[in-house]
């Protein structure tokens, strides 16, 4: 499904691309609501994936 493969390739992104990422799929759904399917879910997703990409550079240091 569409919406796993974006997830999986976000999950390789790192802080300041997957920032931009959903910065753009949330002013495209803003913009054109229901342009992509599911765009909901996977800005939840990208922001889930952002967030623990945060925590874990906390972690580290």
């Amino acid at each position: 499904m569409l919406r796993d493969r974006i997830l999986q390739y976000a999950a390789r992104l790192r802080y300041p691309k997957l920032l931009a990422l959903a910065l753009v799929l949330f002013i495209a759904d803003l913009i054109i609501p229901d342009f992509i399917p599911f765009a909901d879910e996977i800005l939840l997703g990208l922001i889930s994936l952002l967030l623990a990409g945060l925590k874990k550079r906390k972690s580290r240091t």
